[in-house]
């Protein structure tokens, strides 16, 4: 990607305007959460096996611009989306996993209709997430989410980009404090747990931990991490980032969200299933079916 400066600050002024105009407020007011996309030179298929990932961020992402919204509402439009998301903070929220399965809708309605399912939860997931982890909320936020023009869906981690976006504006409206740590839980739990996806946690880590120019180590059995940066290319001079190298993105043209991908769930049971045979062939059945552990 370029070294151009993300986000603009049309598009910073773009998105205030927005919110401005949806809650009646001015536009200084308005937050906006930046959550850049990633690219991942190791890690597919890796992290949720527990093994070594390196990983960065891009110029490019997800924008987020919110309001407190001075009740316990919540109300998002999206930039790529048609419809308005409107739920309440104080609902018990079911997880999407349980909604599938047909049972009985609250009388809260607390559930999303089928026009805002799938654009609508994530930040439900989000919610999802920090209530059942004991936080508390109070107040909901009035906020426009928007991509970059025609990366959503593309393998640049979009969904854990979104998941993050809604945990650090509800966070931020309900006066809480979160370590980057605890926010790669809690996109892990919008995604595992609240979705049923079987993913592991390097995208949201990445996100969370890396540094412009860096890469970005981890182990994703141990949680240990550590920031990599750029070699000094010229003798007694700093290089600048992207000086010294280039990273080219080439774009498939295959478009997949996950959540509609039952392909990718069925990975990694294959991976659980490889390390169950090699675990057993080496006499360790009892340890957990994890390749990292072979």
């Amino acid at each position: 990607m370029g070294a151009m400066s993300w986000p603009t600050q049309d598009e910073l002024h773009e998105i205030r305007k927005i919110v401005s105009e949806m809650a009646g407020k001015g536009r200084e007011d308005v937050r906006v959460v930046v959550s850049p996309y990633r690219i991942c030179p190791l890690g597919a298929h890796v992290d949720h096996q527990g093994g070594i990932i390196s990983a960065m961020t891009i110029n490019k992402g997800i924008l987020l611009g919110f309001v407190p919204s001075g009740s316990t509402e919540v109300a998002l439009r999206s930039g790529q989306f048609k419809g308005e998301v409107r739920f309440r903070v104080n609902e018990n929220h079911k997880s999407r996993q349980t909604i599938s399965k047909g049972e009985e809708i609250n009388a809260d309605k607390s559930s999303p209709s089928p026009d805002e399912f799938e654009w609508g939860i994530y930040a439900r997931g989000a919610l999802y997430a920090l209530q059942s982890r004991g936080n508390h909320l109070a107040q909901g936020i009035i906020g426009y989410i928007c991509g970059s023009e025609g990366l959503d869906s593309s393998g640049l981690s979009s969904s854990a980009a979104v998941g993050i976006a809604y945990l650090l504006a509800l966070e931020t409206a309900n006066g809480l404090t979160v370590s980057p740590t605890e926010n790669i839980e809690y996109d892990r739990v919008i995604e595992n747990e609240y979705l049923g996806l079987r993913n592991g946690i390097l995208d949201q880590s990445a996100i969370l931990l890396s540094s412009h120019g860096c890469l970005t180590y981890m182990n994703c059995k141990t949680t240990e991490h550590k920031l990599i940066r750029p070699p000094k290319f010229l003798e007694d001079q700093e290089a600048e980032p992207q000086k010294g190298y280039k990273i080219l993105l080439a774009f498939s043209g295959l478009r997949q969200a996950l959540t509609n991908n039952p392909g990718y769930n069925s990975r990694v049971a294959e991976c659980q299933e490889a390390a169950k045979v090699l675990l057993n062939a080496s006499g360790n059945k009892e340890v957990e079916p994890f390749l990292c552990n072979g």
